[in-house]
């Protein structure tokens, strides 16, 4: 009863790392102890594209895909019967 909200949560919680880069960017200070993960991405990519950012860039899409065709199968009860 509670999977689909913990869920539903971390996807919340990551799509607003992603669309708050540029507030996160200004208010992280030079010490940066904490960097979210588009900011990382950032940091990477100034220097150029490396495999790296490309394999990252990979992982991120399969997860986001992967989220969304799972649960657009719950939502229509192909798995949860």
């Amino acid at each position: 009863v509670i999977a689909p909200a913990v869920v539903a949560g971390a996807l919340l919680a990551f799509t607003l790392s992603v669309d708050e880069f540029i507030i996160a960017f200004f208010t992280a200070g030079a010490g940066r102890a904490s960097t979210t993960l588009p900011m990382q991405i950032y940091s990477m990519i100034r220097f150029g594209i490396t495999p790296e950012i490309n394999a990252l860039a990979t992982i991120v899409m399969a997860v986001s895909i992967t989220a969304l065709t799972l649960s657009q199968r719950l939502n229509r009860g192909v798995i949860g019967q």
